[in-house]
């Protein structure tokens, strides 16, 4: 949620395409002061590619990755906007100087309501103690984009590898895998399942909670949607400082207590909705 003086209801999470890129040039690890300048580094060649994917202005450079990607109104953005957020207080809590991204949107639509990409982990050529004079045979990494509402994973899978494909120099092989991937998800609050965990949040919390749109991604939601037919509600008592994903993950007790009040409480109002 937004925080635990701003309760939120998930209502809506970003779809995912998830790759992994191999760049091979030569057969077998070269000497560096022997081959360099001859011969392609695919370390080199890698963080070139990945350079090109995003441009200056924090938009991903794939052709026809934004094709479906629905731009919102004015007012859909005057009114995702009203959650509150502060810049300053964003950037001391991750120790940054300032934040980076598609030109001309928010933070808050940057991270909830537009496509993003990102590399999640890079390696290659020689990492240990010291010193080995290398030119590596391989370098790879793993990038992840974050989609959103009308955009399919397996057509921006297929557009990525096109085009990752496309710029790759002759110099070196290439090898692209789609490693997983999910849709988008968005649920409609007028359904009775969020008028009850708005009830009950607001018991609770002692405040009517907001719609909010996560940056994350769960696949199995829109699986439970496409296979199903059923839409999903994300009642979330986690914060950002939870450390997601990162070392010393956490997740306090206050939001763990909170959490058992609230949902026998959404049962309660859910089966009076229904």
């Amino acid at each position: 949620m937004i925080s635990m003086q701003t309760p939120s209801i998930t209502c809506g999470l970003r779809g995912l395409a998830y790759m992994e890129v191999e760049v091979t040039g030569p057969d077998k690890d070269l000497h560096s002061g022997l081959f360099g300048g001859a011969v392609a580094n695919p370390a080199n060649v890698l963080t070139r590619l990945v350079a090109q994917l995003v441009d200056k202005d924090g938009r991903v450079t794939i052709p026809g990755f934004y094709d479906d990607v629905r731009e919102l109104t004015p007012a859909e953005r005057k009114a995702f906007n009203k959650a509150p957020f502060s810049l300053a207080g964003y950037k001391k809590s991750l120790s940054i100087g300032d934040v980076e991204g598609e030109a001309g949107y928010t933070t808050l639509e940057r991270t909830g309501v537009r496509p993003s990409l990102d590399v999640n982990g890079i390696w290659g050529g020689y990492t240990e103690e010291g010193t080995k004079t290398v030119i590596p045979s391989k370098a790879s990494a793993k990038i992840s984009m974050r989609l959103v509402p009308n955009q399919d994973y397996r057509k921006i899978s297929r557009l990525f590898e096109k085009y990752f494909r496309s710029i790759a120099p002759k110099s070196v092989k290439v090898k692209v895998k789609s490693l997983h991937g999910g849709m988008p998800y968005v649920a409609p609050t007028d359904m009775p399942a969020y008028k009850a965990a708005q009830k009950a949040i607001a018991e609770t919390f002692g405040k009517k909670p907001l719609p909010f749109y996560s940056g994350g991604s769960i696949p199995i939601i829109s699986g439970f949607e496409s296979i199903l037919g059923i839409k999903s509600l994300l009642m979330g008592f986690g914060l950002a400082e939870d450390a997601i994903h990162s070392p010393n993950e956490s997740y306090g007790l206050e939001q763990f207590d909170r959490g058992v009040e609230t949902i026998p409480l959404f049962y309660r109002y859910f089966a009076a909705e229904k």
